[in-house]
């Protein structure tokens, strides 16, 4: 028999708050946390708003904050994030439990960007009347002027090790960075860790800053980010008609899953348990899901076979719904096909419209909204849906939460590359 695992801690950094209730609250309350980029001057590019996380300091979550100034916002978010979860399961103090036993899987991306060097370097590089720059003297000035330790803290690894090293967590290490699913597969993966005895708690999740002149670059240059500058608060309306694109966020979460019987022996409180994942690839293109969303389906449909439930057993969906015309259309494309007469029934919202695209740690956070609407019965709701889509036909529990009482629901996270991954969760049952 295959061990259960449930969630004992959670912890969150975001926009819309820096904890898990202020999230919530927010979430159902239907604020948005969208508005102007603070974090550079963004005002020549085609989108100059963002979803950031304001006001934050990590003193007030970890003993030595200045430890991590070199750092980028991803390990700082993430660090406080682990502290909240970690000290809701009750297992901080580094003397609790066997910590050989406890490990850290993350999705996280990339760390702080040089971006002042790198444009001084090309430019001192350009010389007069030259079409190209001299890459040896822009290499050059970079070497000069590069901190090597700033530099290693950019790669997408160092989170997690943060994390092991902060908190004492001495069991499985991993990072994984499948775009916008990453947190998600984290946790999925994480749970199979602790389903086999390979660990007995996993600290699992995500966090990531794209909110940089290269991040809103690329993704303005692919045309995915919504240009709605005249009024950035309505920018993410995920499932209507006149949807531009998504919002770029930033943040953090993370969970502690547990082996049911560790929880249990240790008088742990049980938030939920973790019941079925399933993971697949598109095989299509790189920067567009399958038009019917053929992987997103064997997806969910592997996370209900894995939770051994039927379509009709889950009573909420929160869906990746970014607010793009491609991933909404066949986001519900995909439900339908799953569920089924069951999809028209189901209410289903996006946590993105309010929050923006948090992207490699949109998954956990969602998961985590899920979790709490299913312990507190009601689901947020799909804020900025005006004028629906008929292509996107089903119940996105529009501008208003609703009480909903579940046991089961199922989260989505779909990410650049054509990785889909489902999770599901349920109320515990001992």
């Amino acid at each position: 028999m295959r061990r259960r695992v449930v969630i004992t801690g959670m912890g969150a950094i975001t926009p819309l708050g820096h904890s898990v209730p202020a999230l919530f609250a927010s979430q159902l309350a239907g604020r948005t946390a969208v508005g102007p980029i603070t974090h550079f001057d963004a005002r020549s590019f085609p989108t100059t708003f963002a979803s950031e996380v304001r006001a934050f300091d990590l003193g007030a979550f970890v003993p030595d904050p200045r430890r991590f100034d070199a750092h980028g916002v991803n390990t700082r978010f993430a660090l406080a994030a682990a502290q909240q979860a970690l000290t809701e399961a009750g297992l901080l103090d580094p003397n609790t439990g066997d910590r050989a036993r406890m490990g850290v899987y993350l999705g996280s991306g990339e760390g702080k960007e040089n971006f002042e060097v790198m444009t001084t370097a090309t430019a001192a590089a350009m010389e007069p009347g030259a079409a190209t720059t001299n890459v040896r003297a822009a290499t050059g000035f970079m070497f000069r002027h590069l901190n090597g330790e700033y530099e290693e803290y950019q790669e997408m690894y160092v989170p997690s090790g943060e994390l092991a090293t902060e908190f004492v967590l001495e069991g499985p290490f991993a990072s994984c960075q499948t775009a916008c699913a990453a947190s998600s597969q984290a946790i999925g993966e994480a749970a199979e860790m602790v389903r086999t005895g390979e660990a007995d708690v996993m600290l699992a999740g995500g966090s990531h800053s794209m909110i940089t002149p290269l991040g809103i670059s690329g993704f303005n240059l692919l045309t995915a980010l919504s240009q709605r500058n005249e009024s950035p608060q309505t920018a993410s309306r995920p499932f209507d008609l006149t949807r531009d694109g998504f919002v770029i966020g930033e943040g953090a979460g993370l969970i502690v899953l547990e082996e049911l019987e560790s929880a249990k022996a240790r008088g742990a409180n049980i938030l939920a348990e973790l019941t079925g994942y399933g993971s697949t690839a598109d095989a299509y293109r790189m920067t567009d899901p399958d038009p019917q969303g053929k992987g997103a389906i064997r997806a969910m449909a592997d996370a209900l076979r894995d939770a051994r439930l039927n379509p009709a057993d889950i009573g909420y969906i929160n869906a990746h719904g970014t607010s793009t015309k491609a991933n909404d259309a066949a986001e519900t494309k995909g439900i339908k096909a799953v569920f089924g007469d069951h999809a028209y029934k189901v209410p289903i919202s996006s946590s993105k419209s309010m929050l923006g695209h948090l992207i490699a740690a949109a998954g956990v956070v969602e998961l985590i909204i899920t979790i709490t609407g299913l312990r507190a019965g009601a689901v947020p709701p799909t804020i900025n849906l005006e004028t629906p889509d008929p292509e996107c036909d089903l119940d996105y529990v529009p501008k208003t939460a609703r009480d909903v009482r579940f046991q089961h629901a199922l989260s989505n996270s779909f990410g650049f590359g054509g990785q889909n991954v489902a999770l599901v969760v349920s109320a515990f049952r001992g």
